[in-house]
This record gives C-alpha cells, structure tokens and sequence, in this order.
C-alpha cells in the first residue's frame, strides 16, 4: 500500500476554481492507478476521475466532464485534480485512492489505498 494525503480544498463561490492534490509516499507511485471519489452527505461515494500509471486519462464522471482535469506528476509523487466552473452540486468530500493494477476500479473496494480526505464547499 501506499499513504496518500489530500490536500486543497476549502470554500469557493460557484463557478469559481480550486485544484485539489493528493501527494503519496514511497518510490513506486508510478506503478500506480490513481482515482478521485467523492462523496456528499447522505449520499454513496462516486468514482469521479481515474488515470493510468502511465498518465493516460482513462475515466471521468459525466457531470465533471469538461470542467475537471486530473493530471500526475510522478516525479513529485502526486496526482491533481483541477476542478473549473464549479458547481453547488459538487460539494462533496474528495477522497484520493489508489490501487496497483493498470485498469480503473469504478467501485471504491477496487481500490486498497486511500487518503482521509478534502472538504470541497461551493456556495450558490
């Protein structure tokens, strides 16, 4: 397994944009497919993005399409996620996961790593 921390949420008004990171321990996230979840109050957690270990962009949520962009820097051991135009509706807490297989879990037991979390809040 890998540790991963999230970090870079907060409070925006909507239509505005925040970029959310999830740094990772150890010398082989490379190996890595890395995903974003989210999951509001009352509600199931979503697979939102997902990128390969080699960087290609294998998987993004309907509703973000067009406004969110995840991207991986592996020599700094992170991946981002760069939400534009942002919406009430996207107000949820962003999880980072991880697993080291090179296909894209849609389910959140797909994946054996996980950070604690970002609260991301937008406001009408």
């Amino acid at each position: 397994q890998v540790q991963l921390v999230e970090s870079g949420g907060g409070l925006v008004q909507a239509g505005a944009s925040l970029r959310v990171s999830c740094a990772a321990s150890g010398r082989t996230f490379s190996s890595y497919t890395v995903a974003w979840f989210r999951q509001a109050p009352g509600k199931e957690r979503e697979l939102v993005a997902a990128i390969r270990r080699s960087g290609a962009i294998t998987y993004y949520l309907d509703s973000v399409k067009g406004r969110f962009t995840i991207s991986r820097d592996n020599a700094k051991n992170t991946v981002y996620l760069a939400m534009n135009s942002l919406k009430p509706e996207d107000t949820a807490v962003y999880y980072c996961a991880a697993h080291t297989g090179t296909w894209v879990p849609s389910t959140p037991s797909g994946y054996d790593s996980w950070g604690q979390g970002t609260q991301v809040t937008v406001s009408s």
